[in-house]
């Protein structure tokens, strides 16, 4: 068995919150949300319907939700680098299944903080909503106990650098408009 290049904090902090996983109400959230963040799939999905309802910015939600797509990619591709294990917790079994056996970064805390930098730039009730679930989602996956906290800290950390990266490129339809 490969070792995990975690540290003590990280272990305690994931056995702490996954003890709140015990909760089934706590249990329910953390499997709803980790199941919506698969693959993106809640931000890509509130991208391409907001590109549909939004026609004054709809490039601009197209291309923020290819920031968010590119951002989960991105996090698959160095989660293949790195290989780090998944947690394993003698007396927690993991509340969800995953689709890999890699953790670091965690992808869906890149996605859910891409989603809040991008399309948090785009509509103040962004700004206001993405933040608290992508934060929600990301917490989801400790308590879920299929990620340790670093996993979610770098995952968080490079899904907001490529969507800040790509702000001046997904704002530009709506830039050329005001000309």
């Amino acid at each position: 068995m490969q070792k995990s290049s975690c540290t003590d904090a990280d272990r305690r902090l994931l056995a702490a919150l996954r003890d709140c996983g015990t909760d089934p109400r706590v249990a329910a959230a953390a499997r709803a949300l980790s199941r919506a963040g698969e693959h993106g799939a809640l931000w890509l999905a509130t991208g391409l319907t907001a590109a549909a309802a939004d026609r004054g910015r709809r490039g601009a939600w197209l291309r923020g939700t290819a920031l968010v797509a590119a951002a989960h990619l991105a996090s698959m591709g160095v989660k293949r680098v790195v290989r780090r294990p998944r947690p394993q917790l003698p007396a927690a079994e993991p509340l969800v299944r995953t689709a890999g056996r890699h953790s670091f970064p965690s992808s869906h805390a890149s996605s859910a903080a891409a989603a809040a930098v991008a399309y948090g730039a785009l509509r103040p009730a962004g700004a206001r909503l993405v933040p608290p679930l992508a934060a929600a989602m990301c917490v989801s996956r400790v308590v879920a106990g299929v990620h340790y906290p670093s996993d979610i800290a770098a995952g968080a950390l490079l899904g907001g650098v490529t969507a800040r990266a790509g702000a001046a490129w997904m704002r530009e339809p709506l830039e050329r408009g005001r000309r």
